[in-house]
Order: C-alpha cells, then sequence, then structure tokens
C-alpha cells in the first residue's frame, strides 16, 4: 500500500467513526424528546441539540465516509470483486437510507410530530446491527 492510500484510509475511518457517533447519539436524543411535553425547554433544547447534531456533524461526516471510501476504490478497484465488499456496501447504503430516515424523524419533531418512545427505541437498533455486519466484513472478510 502506498503512503497516500493509507492516509486515505486514515481519514476515511475518522470520518466513518464521526458518523457512526452520531448514527448511534441521534435516535437517543429522539427517546429523550419523545418522553417531554412538546414546546417545553426541554423539547427546545433536544430540538436545538440534534439539528447541529445532524446538520454540523453527521452530514459532513456521511459525505466525506463515501469521499474518502469511492477514492479509495478508485485506488484499488480490485476490492470490488470480493464478496464482502458487496455486502459491506449494500449494508452502506442501507446505512446512507437510515441517516435518511432519522433526518425525516427529525423534521417531523420539530414540528412537534414524535414516533413512540418504543419506536425510536428500535430505530436505535437499526445503525449498530448495520456496523456490527459492515465491521466483520470489512475486518474479516469472511468471504
Amino acid at each position: 500500500m502506498t503512503m497516500d492510500y493509507l492516509w486515505i484510509k486514515a481519514l476515511h475511518l475518522v470520518a466513518v467513526m464521526s458518523w457512526l457517533a452520531g448514527m448511534l447519539y441521534l435516535p437517543r436524543l429522539f427517546v429523550y424528546h419523545s418522553m417531554v411535553e412538546s414546546n417545553s425547554v426541554r423539547a427546545q433544547t433536544f430540538k436545538l441539540m440534534e439539528r447541529r447534531l445532524l446538520k454540523a456533524i453527521m452530514n459532513p461526516a456521511m459525505i466525506l465516509s463515501w469521499a474518502f471510501g469511492l477514492w479509495l476504490l478508485h485506488k484499488n478497484p480490485a476490492l470490488l470483486v470480493m464478496p464482502w465488499m458487496w455486502v459491506k456496501f449494500i449494508c452502506i447504503i442501507m446505512m446512507t437510507a437510515v441517516h435518511m430516515i432519522f433526518a425525516r424523524m427529525r423534521r417531523q419533531l420539530e414540528r412537534d410530530i414524535a414516533l413512540s418512545e418504543k419506536a425510536y427505541r428500535l430505530w436505535n437498533e437499526v445503525p449498530t446491527v448495520l456496523m456490527l455486519i459492515i465491521v466483520i466484513m470489512a475486518v474479516v472478510e469472511p468471504f
């Protein structure tokens, strides 16, 4: 591996960790937000926290994750013939879809339209499952 490939990979990992930190935290904020009275000071605080987390951290981290990941594939296209990479890639697409669902949920909470606490708790598990599959595919390369 060349030094530039390793730098791109390191930046990719930092972006992915930042994205996943947000993906694991945002639905937890939704849980707490759904438990407070709408239009309360606490609800307004949650709205601000959710908006800042999504717009200032998660969105840029997702974009950088994709950019560095695609750059790595461009530099090493042999990865595209490996079955584990396709499983990982499908899970990344699913993670991106979940990110978009979370963005929609945030907009709904901004308008005081909330799902149940239980629904947000279930959604909180989706990024965890996808993350486990992605990491196992990338590290173990099982097939």
